[in-house]
């Protein structure tokens, strides 16, 4: 059952001032459009809750005890209400993204960090799924915003591009074409590659080039996720072609990651949101963040 609030609001204030025409001033409406909301009430309830006269009204059984519950209901709500215009004003808040594993394990930490000095009572719930899934999840308001490899227009999505990630080689730093300036796709045969699943945007791209050049994939291991590909070359099981946000500088010692050319294939990563839709104040605000200081970040 819809009960509308405006009632409840008309029948306590009639209540506790025991006249329409004070109630309706309080409430700056006219006593007609003051009475059509108790009215409406009434009848949503099928109860009476108020005797009217010509001097005054008075409540029923059902009314005098229905009022405390109203009452607390209108409290409850004008305190919600006050409660966000106060997140609001502020910028307080929590918002949900979706986001790649491979840009929630590098990027996001960092740009977290500056948001969190700033605003360090929100919360961030994050969702790390593939391409495909974070795209999901905003369409289906699972998250109000999401970082994603950018694919064809969505007629319900709007997408900023945040940064192209070029495909790299990477492999043990005693591999052969460990010291080689660049690694050319051509290169890639007769190597034991870690593959990572068939419907990720990498796959499909490592997929393309290696049958361009009639390289058939030598691979013993396929995972799902980037860093666990990276895992594995970090334990000489093989080598891997992955995104170069994959491996940060430095970040693992024993492995090298060579620029791989002929041709440069660069996947592009976009923040993805729903059209028409405002996002919350803390989400807006990481937002932005992201599309002004991913670069800084990753070129300190």
């Amino acid at each position: 059952m819809k009960i509308n609030f405006d009632g409840i609001q008309a029948f306590v204030v009639t209540a506790e001032l025991g006249n329409f025409s004070k109630a309706a001033d309080q409430l700056h409406i006219t006593q007609t459009a003051l009475s059509r909301r108790v009215q409406a009430l009434e009848a949503q309830l099928d109860l009476q809750l108020l005797h009217r006269t010509t001097r005054q009204v008075e409540l029923t059984p059902v009314g005098k005890e229905f009022l405390p519950q109203a009452r607390a209901m209108v409290s409850e709500m004008k305190t919600t209400i006050a409660r966000l215009k106060e997140s609001t004003a502020q910028n307080k808040g929590s918002f949900t993204l979706a986001c790649l594993p491979s840009m929630a394990s590098y990027l996001l930490p960092k740009l977290i960090q500056r948001y969190a000095r700033h605003y360090p009572h929100n919360r961030i719930r994050m969702i790390d799924a593939s391409s495909f899934e974070v795209r999901e999840a905003v369409l289906k308001n699972h998250a109000e915003f999401g970082v994603a490899i950018q694919n064809e227009a969505h007629p319900d999505l709007l997408e900023s591009h945040l940064l192209d990630d070029p495909l790299v080689f990477i492999c043990p730093k005693k591999h052969v074409l460990s010291q080689q300036a660049t690694v050319s796709w051509s290169e890639m045969k007769g190597i034991d590659l870690i593959s990572v699943s068939g419907l990720m945007a990498t796959r499909i791209s490592m997929d393309y080039q290696l049958s361009k050049r009639g390289i058939a994939l030598k691979s013993a291991y396929e995972v799902q996720h980037h860093a666990t590909a990276v895992s594995l070359v970090s334990a000489g099981l093989g080598c891997a072609i992955l995104p170069s946000s994959t491996l940060p500088d430095g970040e693992r010692p024993g492995l090298v990651k060579v620029p791989l050319v002929r041709p440069t294939v660069k996947r592009k990563v976009a923040l993805i949101r729903r059209k028409n839709t405002q996002l919350s104040p803390a989400a807006q605000i990481f937002h932005d963040l992201m599309l002004e200081d991913t670069q800084d970040v990753l070129n300190p």
